[in-house]
């Protein structure tokens, strides 16, 4: 199967102990009573429900991500697995990845899910400083990150941890002792992300108040250099804008999204890329999770979004995904799904500048120049 055909599924687990100030995902924080068996039994009905209408794949990779999947009782991840192996085919390779939160790390948990066929955890470490971590809002220690990701690497056969960089008041010097030393623990891949403010958190309130003391852009453009450079004098470079791994470490799932494959999603709010009828379909579930859960027990599905996607749209999409990944894009797939070419007055114009080049295969992609200012690269190809 290409990779431009292969299939993934998002298995979204929205709840959460606690909301970090800086996140806008779908996650929840629920006190009451909670029947997990009975919710599980929704994703169990949505599985069945998007395999009939998606039939005939073969799944490559499976990845719970949250909200805190790691809340979980690694009995509803089997559940859930045994769900989609009875109703789609799955690849001997499948790649099965879990996030995680060091608070919620036990050997006996993590266990039951390598049992119930985990082969990947992504923990959400975030600093391995203890002011950032209280900062972000994050639980957990650093002692605690690091024991949660020396445990995930004696479990499972493989294992990601993710950082958060460019934070309030830091300084390039400080990431850079920060970043050596997450190297150091890395197993090989790693996921660095620049904080970003986003409306709806609690860092947006503040940032528009003027509590919150944002990097400036030349220093977050220097922290992203270092990163890139201190990444692959480790043999962990970056294969995509925020992600890093030696050859062979890349996170399967992730890079059916970002070449333009097809997953569908499952769970409150999950999203999904589902070609049906010869047409791709945006799709997109209620957020609410109980709301979800009764759609899903009266209708089969928790469907709100089920839009066809615009030669056009899916042109875009493919840029807006392709482009964050070092190996590029390959144009005549983009003629393919767009129904024209890209202009090549605009490749030139942003070949002259720096901010791309032609790879022997032909395949086009972002230098290191074009990389920061990725967003403005992908407007200009897109006009």
């Amino acid at each position: 199967m290409s990779a431009n055909t292969q299939f993934g599924i998002y298995v979204h687990w929205p709840f959460c102990a606690a909301k970090c100030p800086y996140c806008d995902f779908n996650s929840h924080v629920h006190h009451g009573k909670f029947d997990e068996d009975s919710f599980v039994t929704a994703y169990v009905k949505e599985i069945e429900t998007t395999a009939a209408r998606a039939p005939g794949r073969l799944v490559e990779s499976i990845f719970f991500g949250g909200g805190t999947p790691s809340l979980m009782k690694p009995q509803s991840v089997g559940t859930i697995l045994e769900a989609i192996g009875k109703n789609w085919q799955v690849s001997d390779s499948v790649e099965i990845t879990l996030e995680a939160n060091p608070t919620s790390v036990e050997a006996e948990r993590f266990r039951g899910y390598r049992a119930a066929g985990v082969n990947r955890v992504s923990l959400g470490v975030q600093s391995l400083r203890p002011e950032p971590l209280a900062r972000l809002g994050r639980l957990h220690s650093v002692d605690d990150a690091v024991a949660a990701v020396r445990l995930a690497q004696s479990i499972f056969d493989r294992s990601s941890f993710d950082i958060i960089y460019a934070r309030p008041d830091q300084t390039l010097g400080q990431w850079e002792d920060e970043l050596t030393e997450a190297l150091a623990l890395s197993d090989g891949h790693l996921s660095l992300y620049q904080l970003t403010i986003e409306s709806g958190t609690r860092y947006f309130d503040l940032f528009r108040a003027g509590k919150l003391k944002m990097p400036s852009e030349d220093l977050s453009a220097d922290m992203f250099e270092m990163t890139q450079e201190l990444t692959a004098s480790y043999g962990i470079p970056a294969y995509e804008i925020s992600n890093h791994a030696r050859p062979g470490q890349e996170s399967r799932h992730n890079l059916i999204y970002w070449r333009y494959g097809e997953y569908a999603g499952i769970g409150p709010g999950a999203h999904g890329r589902l070609i049906m009828g010869g047409a791709r379909h945006a799709t997109a579930a209620e957020k609410m999770p109980f709301k979800w859960w009764e759609k899903v027990i009266e209708t089969g599905d928790g469907l709100v979004i089920d839009d066809t996607l615009t030669w056009d749209e899916e042109g875009d999409e493919y840029l807006v995904m392709g482009l964050r990944l070092r190996e590029g894009i390959d144009p005549a797939r983009y003629q393919a799904l767009a129904r024209r070419s890209l202009t090549a007055t605009q490749i030139a114009f942003l070949k002259d500048i720096g901010f791309i080049e032609t790879l022997p295969n032909g395949r086009l992609r972002v230098t290191d120049k074009g990389w920061p200012v990725l967003d403005a690269v992908v407007a200009d190809l897109a006009a």
